[in-house]
Protein backbone atom coordinates (compact mmCIF):
# COMPACT_ATOMS: atom_id res chain seq x y z
CA UNK A 1 0.00 0.00 0.00
CA UNK A 2 1.10 3.16 -1.16
CA UNK A 3 2.28 5.40 1.95
CA UNK A 4 4.06 8.19 0.49
CA UNK A 5 4.09 10.65 -2.66
CA UNK A 6 7.56 12.19 -2.87
CA UNK A 7 7.77 15.36 -6.05
CA UNK A 8 10.39 16.12 -7.46
CA UNK A 9 11.08 20.22 -7.79
CA UNK A 10 11.99 21.93 -10.97
CA UNK A 11 9.29 20.81 -13.95
CA UNK A 12 6.62 19.36 -11.29
CA UNK A 13 5.85 21.67 -9.08
CA UNK A 14 8.67 24.36 -9.96
CA UNK A 15 8.41 26.39 -13.36
CA UNK A 16 11.66 27.21 -13.94
CA UNK A 17 10.72 29.54 -16.61
CA UNK A 18 12.52 32.68 -15.10
CA UNK A 19 15.88 30.33 -15.18
CA UNK A 20 15.48 29.88 -18.86
CA UNK A 21 14.57 33.65 -19.28
CA UNK A 22 18.13 34.26 -17.47
CA UNK A 23 19.74 31.71 -19.76
CA UNK A 24 18.34 33.06 -22.87
CA UNK A 25 19.72 36.35 -21.75
CA UNK A 26 23.28 35.52 -20.75
CA UNK A 27 23.74 33.55 -24.55
CA UNK A 28 21.70 36.44 -26.54
CA UNK A 29 19.02 34.38 -27.46
CA UNK A 30 15.19 34.83 -26.99
CA UNK A 31 13.62 33.31 -24.60
CA UNK A 32 11.59 30.63 -27.26
CA UNK A 33 15.16 30.04 -29.23
CA UNK A 34 17.07 29.12 -26.28
CA UNK A 35 13.86 26.81 -25.30
CA UNK A 36 14.43 24.87 -28.15
CA UNK A 37 17.97 24.86 -28.29
CA UNK A 38 17.86 23.28 -25.11
CA UNK A 39 15.26 20.73 -26.05
CA UNK A 40 17.56 19.66 -29.15
CA UNK A 41 20.29 19.89 -26.77
CA UNK A 42 18.40 17.06 -24.02
CA UNK A 43 17.49 15.06 -27.17
CA UNK A 44 20.83 15.09 -27.97
CA UNK A 45 22.12 13.40 -24.33
CA UNK A 46 24.17 17.22 -23.64
CA UNK A 47 21.68 18.57 -21.31
CA UNK A 48 22.32 22.57 -20.02
CA UNK A 49 25.73 22.29 -19.64
CA UNK A 50 26.67 21.00 -23.09
CA UNK A 51 23.75 23.04 -24.70
CA UNK A 52 24.97 25.99 -23.54
CA UNK A 53 29.35 25.83 -24.27
CA UNK A 54 27.65 25.32 -28.18
CA UNK A 55 25.52 28.52 -27.90
CA UNK A 56 28.04 30.58 -26.32
CA UNK A 57 31.81 29.04 -26.18
CA UNK A 58 33.29 32.10 -24.58
CA UNK A 59 30.62 32.61 -22.09
CA UNK A 60 32.11 32.99 -18.42
CA UNK A 61 29.60 30.71 -16.52
CA UNK A 62 31.30 31.34 -13.02
CA UNK A 63 31.19 35.58 -13.84
CA UNK A 64 26.59 34.70 -13.52
CA UNK A 65 26.79 32.29 -11.40
CA UNK A 66 25.45 34.03 -8.19
CA UNK A 67 22.56 35.59 -10.99
CA UNK A 68 21.33 32.21 -11.89
CA UNK A 69 21.36 30.72 -8.15
CA UNK A 70 19.27 33.31 -7.39
CA UNK A 71 17.09 32.82 -10.33
CA UNK A 72 16.32 29.01 -8.91
CA UNK A 73 15.02 29.97 -5.62
CA UNK A 74 11.34 29.51 -6.34
CA UNK A 75 8.60 31.80 -5.45
CA UNK A 76 5.12 31.51 -5.51
CA UNK A 77 4.45 32.54 -8.55
CA UNK A 78 6.71 30.12 -9.77
CA UNK A 79 4.55 26.91 -8.36
CA UNK A 80 2.46 24.61 -11.39
CA UNK A 81 -1.22 26.36 -10.75
CA UNK A 82 -1.86 22.54 -10.15
CA UNK A 83 0.35 22.33 -7.29
CA UNK A 84 -1.32 23.33 -3.80
CA UNK A 85 -5.03 21.37 -4.68
CA UNK A 86 -3.12 17.95 -5.77
CA UNK A 87 -0.61 18.58 -2.70
CA UNK A 88 -3.86 19.42 -0.47
CA UNK A 89 -6.05 16.45 -1.83
CA UNK A 90 -3.49 13.71 -1.70
CA UNK A 91 -3.09 14.77 2.17
CA UNK A 92 -6.44 15.02 2.57
CA UNK A 93 -7.05 11.43 1.40
CA UNK A 94 -3.34 10.14 3.83
CA UNK A 95 -0.70 10.22 2.08
CA UNK A 96 2.40 11.40 3.20
CA UNK A 97 3.92 14.23 1.14
CA UNK A 98 7.79 14.59 0.26
CA UNK A 99 9.60 17.13 -1.62
CA UNK A 100 13.78 15.87 -2.73
CA UNK A 101 15.15 16.77 -5.89
CA UNK A 102 18.47 18.29 -7.04
CA UNK A 103 18.21 21.99 -6.12
CA UNK A 104 21.20 24.42 -5.02
CA UNK A 105 21.31 25.98 -1.87
CA UNK A 106 18.48 28.14 -0.57
CA UNK A 107 15.72 25.98 -2.34
CA UNK A 108 14.55 23.95 0.39
CA UNK A 109 14.34 27.15 2.35
CA UNK A 110 12.17 28.41 0.02
CA UNK A 111 9.99 25.77 -0.25
CA UNK A 112 9.32 25.76 3.60
CA UNK A 113 8.68 28.97 3.18
CA UNK A 114 5.69 28.22 0.76
CA UNK A 115 3.89 26.67 3.10
CA UNK A 116 3.22 23.41 0.81
CA UNK A 117 2.16 20.96 3.54
CA UNK A 118 4.77 18.43 3.57
CA UNK A 119 6.03 16.82 5.54
CA UNK A 120 9.53 16.46 4.89
CA UNK A 121 11.76 18.82 1.92
CA UNK A 122 15.50 18.01 0.91
CA UNK A 123 17.53 18.52 -1.92
CA UNK A 124 20.40 17.93 -3.29
CA UNK A 125 22.90 20.56 -1.75
CA UNK A 126 21.71 19.75 1.53
CA UNK A 127 22.20 15.70 1.11
CA UNK A 128 25.58 16.11 -0.51
CA UNK A 129 24.30 13.55 -3.34
CA UNK A 130 22.42 14.27 -6.79
CA UNK A 131 20.19 12.14 -8.61
CA UNK A 132 20.50 9.62 -10.49
CA UNK A 133 22.78 8.12 -7.92
CA UNK A 134 20.92 5.76 -6.29
CA UNK A 135 22.16 7.13 -2.61
CA UNK A 136 19.95 9.87 -3.25
CA UNK A 137 16.81 7.14 -3.23
CA UNK A 138 18.40 5.72 0.05
CA UNK A 139 18.07 9.46 1.48
CA UNK A 140 14.58 9.51 0.51
CA UNK A 141 13.55 6.45 1.91
CA UNK A 142 15.51 7.13 5.32
CA UNK A 143 13.68 10.97 5.21
CA UNK A 144 9.87 8.78 4.61
CA UNK A 145 10.97 6.49 7.27
CA UNK A 146 9.19 4.14 5.12
CA UNK A 147 10.03 1.14 2.77
CA UNK A 148 10.80 1.74 -1.03
CA UNK A 149 7.48 0.12 -2.25
CA UNK A 150 5.55 2.25 0.02
CA UNK A 151 6.79 5.41 -2.21
CA UNK A 152 5.85 6.96 -4.94
CA UNK A 153 8.46 9.08 -6.85
CA UNK A 154 6.67 11.85 -9.34
CA UNK A 155 9.14 13.53 -11.87
CA UNK A 156 9.66 14.51 -15.16
CA UNK A 157 12.89 12.66 -16.29
CA UNK A 158 13.49 9.20 -17.24
CA UNK A 159 16.96 9.29 -16.51
CA UNK A 160 17.12 11.44 -13.17
CA UNK A 161 13.83 10.10 -12.11
CA UNK A 162 11.75 7.12 -13.50
CA UNK A 163 14.50 4.78 -14.03
CA UNK A 164 16.37 5.41 -10.45
CA UNK A 165 13.37 5.26 -8.56
CA UNK A 166 12.02 2.19 -10.24
CA UNK A 167 15.88 0.91 -9.64
CA UNK A 168 15.40 1.42 -5.91
CA UNK A 169 11.88 -0.21 -5.36
CA UNK A 170 9.78 2.58 -5.65
CA UNK A 171 6.70 3.36 -8.12
CA UNK A 172 8.05 6.08 -10.43
CA UNK A 173 5.26 8.46 -11.99
CA UNK A 174 5.96 10.34 -15.12
CA UNK A 175 4.94 14.08 -15.79
CA UNK A 176 5.54 14.61 -19.14
CA UNK A 177 6.40 19.06 -18.60
CA UNK A 178 9.12 21.38 -18.49
CA UNK A 179 12.01 21.20 -21.25
CA UNK A 180 13.12 17.49 -19.96
CA UNK A 181 9.84 16.41 -19.86
CA UNK A 182 8.49 17.41 -22.75
CA UNK A 183 11.76 16.13 -24.48
CA UNK A 184 11.86 12.92 -22.87
CA UNK A 185 8.06 12.51 -23.74
CA UNK A 186 9.34 12.02 -27.58
CA UNK A 187 11.30 9.23 -26.55
CA UNK A 188 9.73 5.76 -26.60
CA UNK A 189 9.78 3.86 -22.78
CA UNK A 190 7.57 2.48 -20.57
CA UNK A 191 6.55 4.73 -17.45
CA UNK A 192 3.20 5.25 -16.12
CA UNK A 193 2.41 8.86 -16.20
CA UNK A 194 0.30 11.40 -15.33
CA UNK A 195 -0.88 14.75 -17.43
CA UNK A 196 -1.04 16.81 -14.96
CA UNK A 197 -0.43 16.41 -10.56
CA UNK A 198 -4.26 16.51 -10.23
CA UNK A 199 -4.30 13.09 -11.92
CA UNK A 200 -2.31 11.58 -9.28
CA UNK A 201 -4.95 11.10 -6.56
CA UNK A 202 -6.96 8.57 -8.91
CA UNK A 203 -3.57 6.72 -10.22
CA UNK A 204 -2.91 5.75 -7.24
CA UNK A 205 -6.52 4.09 -6.63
Amino acid sequence: MTRWVVFDVGGVLVDEARVWRGWAELVGLSEHAFRAALAAGIRAGKGIGGTVRELAPGLDIRAHRQRLAELEIPREEDLYPDVRQALAELRAAGFAIGIAGNQPEGVAEALTALDLGADFIATSAQWGISKPDSGFFARVTEAAQAPSERIVYVGDRLDNDVAPARAAGMRPLFLPRGPWGEAHDETPHVAERVESLLDIRAALG
